[in-house]
C-alpha cells in the first residue's frame, strides 16, 4: 500500500518535489518553566494563574446630568475615583464602551463579592448622582490584569 501511494504521489505535478524534500522529525518542545510564584502571590493568582474579580458594567441611568460645570465636576470625580481604586489595588481595569443599548463603561473590581463592590462603586459620582447605574456580574480571569494598571502607566503619555 506504501509503495502504491508513494508512486502515485510522483505521477502528481508536485509530487516528485515532494518525494525529493526531506521532512524534519516534529518532536513537540514542552513549554518553558516560567511560572513566577512571586509575582503569582503578589497579583492574587490561584494555582491556574486565575483569580475572582467582579466585573461591572455602567449603563446610562435615570438622571443624566445635562453638559455643563456640574457635569464636568461629577466625571472630574470619576476618574479621581478610578484612579484611586486602582492605587489601592481594588480596580484591575476600566473604560467607556460604546454607548450601544445604554452601555456606558466597565469596571473589573479585584474583589470577590459583589456587596463590596457596591461599596467602592457607590461613592462614584455618576452613580451617586444617577447619571449611571451599575449591573455586577461574578467574573474569574486571569491574575495577569492585576498588572494592567502599572503597565498601562508607561504607555500613556497624558492621564485624566
Amino acid at each position: 500500500m506504501r509503495m502504491l501511494i508513494a508512486s502515485l504521489t510522483l505521477c502528481l505535478p508536485w509530487g516528485a518535489a515532494l518525494a525529493q524534500t526531506p521532512q524534519p522529525a516534529v518532536t513537540p518542545k514542552p513549554p518553558a518553566a516560567i511560572y513566577d510564584a512571586e509575582l503569582a502571590q503578589a497579583v492574587g493568582a490561584d494555582e491556574y494563574g486565575m483569580r475572582r474579580y467582579v466585573l461591572v458594567i455602567l449603563k446610562t441611568g435615570p438622571t443624566p446630568m445635562p453638559a455643563g460645570e456640574a457635569r464636568s465636576a461629577m466625571f472630574k470625580g470619576h476618574f479621581a475615583n478610578i484612579n484611586s481604586l486602582a492605587a489601592e489595588g481594588k480596580l484591575a481595569l476600566a473604560g467607556p464602551l460604546d454607548g450601544v443599548d445604554g452601555w456606558r463603561g466597565l469596571f473589573v473590581l479585584a474583589v470577590s463579592d459583589i456587596e463590596e463592590a457596591k461599596l467602592l462603586t457607590g461613592t462614584d459620582p455618576v452613580i451617586s448622582s444617577g447619571e449611571m447605574v451599575a449591573e455586577y456580574h461574578k467574573y474569574y480571569g486571569s491574575a495577569a490584569l492585576m498588572l494592567v494598571n502599572d503597565a498601562h502607566k508607561k504607555v500613556a503619555k497624558k492621564s485624566f
